[in-house]
Formats: structure tokens, sequence, C-alpha cells
């Protein structure tokens, strides 16, 4: 505490804390009517703002909505307000759903809506389907790899059959928890050593 914090009384440690912690962005990746990204995305940031370690925000896609890439001058407002959000965080948390045994389409227009905003950064992914969204986590492996995002190991796979009441209520099993604590141990850790590259 420095002389005049002391003299008025004011600590500034929470202050710099929370500013010294890294930003992590919680992506929803999937736009259609009546999706079930918003709850898997909300209940991974009810586990991850547990842990105390970083800041944790909700980044939907769909409030940007960004053009087809190439289909337009690139002025957009929302092309420029995603660039930003993306420079603003350290690394990210991917919801990632299986359409077709890939990745949903806006997913992949939103990665190719930047580029130099995503490098060097760590991302784990949380996906589910029909078999956990595993086929979508690997194309989406892939991508990352090429806009040098650095993806973890652990990765929490989510049933529509066992997850999901109706296929629209999400209830998790509570075996997920240790993966997801599991995934953002190893994205907090990449985030922070990946910062020093920035």
């Amino acid at each position: 505490m420095g002389f005049l914090d002391k003299l008025f009384g004011k600590s500034t440690n929470e202050e710099e804390k929370t500013m010294s912690k890294l930003n992590i962005g919680i992506i929803l990746g999937s736009t259609r009517q009546g999706r079930v990204s918003p709850q898997v995305g909300e209940w991974v940031k009810g586990i991850a703002e547990k842990r105390g370690d970083a800041n944790y925000e909700i980044v939907d896609i769909a409030d940007f909505n960004l053009p087809f890439v190439f289909t337009t001058a690139g002025d957009e407002p929302g092309i420029k307000a995603w660039s930003e959000k993306l420079a603003s965080l350290d690394g990210f948390v991917f919801i990632t759903q299986e359409y077709n045994h890939s990745i949903t389409g806006a997913l992949k227009n939103a990665l190719d809506s930047a580029r130099d905003e995503w490098n060097n950064k760590a991302a784990g992914i949380v996906s589910y389907g029909s078999t956990g969204g595993a086929r979508a986590a690997e194309h989406l492996r892939g991508i990352l790899g090429e806009l040098l995002v650095a993806d973890v190991r652990t990765h929490p796979t989510l049933s529509l059959f066992t997850d999901f009441e109706n296929g629209t209520d999400f209830k998790p099993a509570d075996l997920h928890l240790d993966n997801v604590n599991g995934m953002l141990d190893q994205v907090i850790a990449w985030s922070g050593a990946l910062k020093t590259l920035r």
C-alpha cells in the first residue's frame, strides 16, 4: 500500500487483482432459434466464477450480426465490435454443438471474421450432440490451429440423450464437473503463458 493509500485508508489490492486477472470469453457457437447453447454457457460460467481465477463472460455471436465473410465491404459495426471483443480476451471456452458431423456455419463464419485477434491465445471446448459433439470438436481443433489458438486437451462432452431432457432442458450429470474444472485449469495456465507472446 502506497503512502497516499495509507493516508486515506484505501487499498487498491482488490482492484489490482481484478485488473491483472485473465479475461476468458465463453463463446456460444449457435445462433438458431430454440438453441440450448445459452444454457450450457451459463452452466460453464457458473462453475468458472466459483474458481475466482479469471474474469469470465458470455460472448454470444448472435449479438454481433456478422455478415458472411467477404460478402460485404467489411465495415459493418458488428465486425468492428467482434474484433474489439476478441482483442479484449486472453482465452476462450467454445460451446459447440454438432451439426452434420461438424460445427455450425455461424461459428465457422465468426471464426473467419477475425484473424490476428485470435492469435497466441488458448481455448477449451465444451461440446454436445448425439455423440457428445466429438466430431464437431475435432473439426474445431483444426480451425483453431490455423488461427494460432492453442486448444487444451481436457474436453467435456455432453450427450443429448443423458444431459438434456426432451432435447431442450439442460440437466448435466454431476460427473462433468471435474472435466469442466480440469479444462479451465488448462485454459488458464495456457492463456497466462501465451499472453507473454502478445
